[in-house]
């Protein structure tokens, strides 16, 4: 009896791989043969493989226009090497290896040195299979504009309730003075029915006027006479606030960086923001009804530049503040014009509070961003340096 001829499993693969099949006409054809290689050197986004502590094992030529730098560097060193220190990356990096599971995070801002450019990029990083310590990173970039554009319609809304805040200050607070005295003029002469009927009256006037009052501010387009302010006061501030007060009972915890520097701005306008971001994801977190958290987190961000339209100058913004809840996230739709003024989600919200925080962060020359899902809602702020006025850098 004859024995079958042992093949290799590689010749095996290869031959499996090269066998004639048929199509659907029953015609032959030939499964072409792809190495893994080239495979990955023909996807759009920057792939990567980091082995223990970091090194380079490979790179596609996308990673090697994205980091600016040819494989054969990369391999020398370490995927640190080419980024500023405290890189999220590399923390998102190190919580896979760590928990051997695949992470995503989009939005992700990364500094590149050498290039002097920051891009923002969706990160998706795993464990490669039946290869201990290795991980497969993909980097799914993104552009500034994105960025830019929300803020300039942030911005945009600012003014438009600015302009006609002016208006209805004039035209509307006039005549509500008016129709108050004259409700309670007529009270004393009422029955005891009818006078309930002018309390009435004068309640809603009243709410009316509050209500204009708040919009007032948007109105407000003075300087701000702006100081060094330590951000890690105010947020302590505003964290023993809402623990005595409208937070009581949820956890809110910090993770604070003690170098960071001073701000410039007014102290009591970044209470007024923190604070109502606070008050916002505490509300978000009543409506779970489960264990509340909200997570402060600041860092300090190097090389965070955004180039402004229209000028050759760039605005430095290296200093960020996170505000984290577990909430149920922002509903679908929503996140775009979540600054707008009068966008709420809220049975009895206004639709001020966004808009005015965006404007306090717009006065002091930063930006706010929100990134919601399931389960979590952040609200990232990013503010120049006092010994940056306004933010704005020489481009260098």
């Amino acid at each position: 009896m004859k024995m079958a001829s042992q093949v290799p499993k590689s010749e095996a693969a290869t031959s499996k791989a090269s066998r004639p099949t048929t199509n659907g006409s029953g015609a032959p054809t030939r499964v072409a043969q792809i190495d893994q290689k080239t495979l990955l050197d023909s996807l759009p986004h920057a792939i990567l493989v980091l082995g223990p502590g970091n090194a380079v094992i490979y790179g596609n030529p996308q990673a090697e226009q994205f980091f600016g730098v040819s494989l054969s560097v990369l391999r020398r060193g370490k995927i640190d090497d080419v980024l500023t220190f405290g890189c999220p990356f590399l923390a998102l990096v190190d919580q896979a290896r760590r928990n051997r599971s695949t992470l995503s995070e989009y939005g992700l801002e990364i500094v590149l040195p050498r290039l002097e450019t920051t891009e923002l990029v969706d990160v998706y990083a795993g464990p490669l299979i039946e290869t201990e310590g290795h991980l497969v990173v993909m980097l799914h970039q993104r552009t500034m504009a994105q960025m830019i554009e929300r803020q300039l319609t942030h911005r945009a809304a600012a003014r438009s309730v600015s302009g006609m805040t002016a208006v209805l200050a004039h035209e509307i607070k006039n005549p509500l003075s008016g129709i108050r005295g004259a409700a309670q003029l007529l009270e004393p002469s009422l029955s005891d029915e009818d006078r309930a009927l002018t309390q009435l009256i004068c309640s809603e006037t009243e709410r009316i006027r509050l209500l204009l009052d708040r919009m007032e501010v948007f109105g407000d387009e003075r300087p701000l006479n702006a100081e060094p302010v330590n951000v890690h006061d105010v947020l302590d501030h505003v964290r023993q606030l809402a623990e005595a007060g409208f937070a009581k009972g949820i956890q809110i915890s910090t993770e604070f960086d003690p170098s960071l520097p001073p701000v410039s701005g007014v102290r009591d306008m970044l209470v007024q923001a923190f604070l109502n971001l606070i008050k916002n994801a505490a509300e978000a977190l009543e409506e779970t009804g489960e264990a509340g958290r909200i997570q402060l987190v600041t860092a300090f961000r190097p090389g965070m530049h955004l180039s402004v339209p229209g000028s050759e100058t760039r605005v430095s913004l290296p200093l960020m503040i996170e505000i984290t809840d577990n909430g149920g996230g922002i509903p679908d739709g929503m996140i775009e014009h979540l600054f707008d003024p009068f966008v709420t989600s809220k049975r009895n919200g206004t639709g001020l509070g966004l808009a005015l925080v965006a404007k306090i962060i717009r006065d002091h020359g930063g930006i706010i961003e929100c990134d919601s899902g399931a389960r979590t809602t952040t609200f990232r702020i990013l503010l120049p340096l006092h010994s940056s006025p306004a933010g704005i850098d020489p481009k260098r």
